[in-house]
């Protein structure tokens, strides 16, 4: 079996896209699609079907392509039992964080971990989206909230308690609020995930359950920065881990208003695809993710 028709292959099917997966290999998108060929004509069978919009895998190619991955999985465990130090791990890893937690606790920290795997290459991705793992080459993400994926094992590592914050600007003008029935004179920054959804509301508990109460806004954004940005503009209340707005907190450029009605703590988590054998790379930039975010995050409970 050649390797690297096989991981080309593996490549094309998990992102659905030779132009893609030819920019992920570093490679001309003509000899990965000759790669295919190639293994296509060893096999005597066809493991993709190719139209000028799409690639979609065969049901051969299916149960080839599974066996396929667990194959390269056992030859990089194989090849790691004789890499004797954390320095010999070796390739590149593509990873996706969230901008805020990017910025202010990963990459400062990223030359220790480059300098203990001087052989290790980052492709890193900064995004409030979500991404597609799978589809769009990941070996691993970070995501802030409640999981939705299916398909993918994810590794909870923490959560981040959340504070109601306001500009002093804001409160001059609209008044503090302190309770429930005070937010009906307020505006709301308001968060949608994808320009035209669901807008966010403002979330608080009930003695028994977190409620969502409706409120009014002018503006809705769906980047974290964009979405304090606004808040210190004065356009509205904001619901915020509190580790990304203490700083605007201390400065005295945001002020905490109705601590008794904060939103749920948003739960952290690495998630990456169910492989039976996860490269050590892989293993290694997660285990180094965890101990950087630790301090920062409220410990998972139970």
């Amino acid at each position: 079996m050649d390797f690297a028709l096989l991981q080309t292959f593996v490549k094309v099917a998990e992102l659905g896209s030779f132009t893609r997966a030819a920019e992920q290999l570093g490679l001309p998108k003509s000899r990965v699609s000759t790669s295919v060929q190639q293994l296509e004509a060893q096999l005597g069978t066809r493991l993709l079907h190719r139209t000028t919009r799409t690639v979609r895998v065969t049901p051969d190619g299916e149960q080839f392509l599974e066996r396929g991955k667990a194959l390269l999985a056992d030859a990089e465990e194989l090849q790691a039992l004789f890499q004797q130090t954390p320095s010999s791990l070796r390739g590149r890893l593509r990873v996706d964080l969230p901008t805020g937690l990017a910025r202010s606790v990963v990459i400062p920290r990223l030359p220790e971990f480059l300098a203990a795997h001087p052989l290790v290459e980052i492709e890193l991705s900064t995004t409030d989206r979500r991404v597609d793992l799978v589809h769009e080459g990941f070996d691993c993400v970070l995501r802030v909230g409640q999981l939705q994926d299916s398909g993918l094992v994810a590794r909870r590592l923490g959560h981040l308690s959340q504070v109601n914050c306001a500009s002093p600007a804001y409160l001059a003008q609209y008044g503090t609020p302190r309770t429930l029935e005070d937010l009906a004179r307020h505006r709301l920054v308001r968060w949608a995930s994808s320009p035209g959804g669901a807008v966010s509301g403002w979330e608080y508990h009930d003695g028994e359950r977190y409620r969502v109460l409706e409120m009014q806004g002018v503006i809705t954004v769906n980047h974290t920065d964009a979405y304090q940005t606004a808040c210190l503009a004065g356009l509205g209340l904001i619901q915020a881990p509190r580790f990304g707005a203490m700083s605007s907190l201390d400065a005295g450029l945001l002020v905490e208003v109705m601590p008794g009605f904060t939103g749920e703590p948003m739960p952290v988590s690495l998630l990456y695809a169910n492989r039976r054998n996860l490269p050590k790379r892989v293993q290694a930039l997660m285990d180094w993710l965890a101990e950087v975010l630790a301090p920062h995050l409220d410990p998972v409970s139970g």
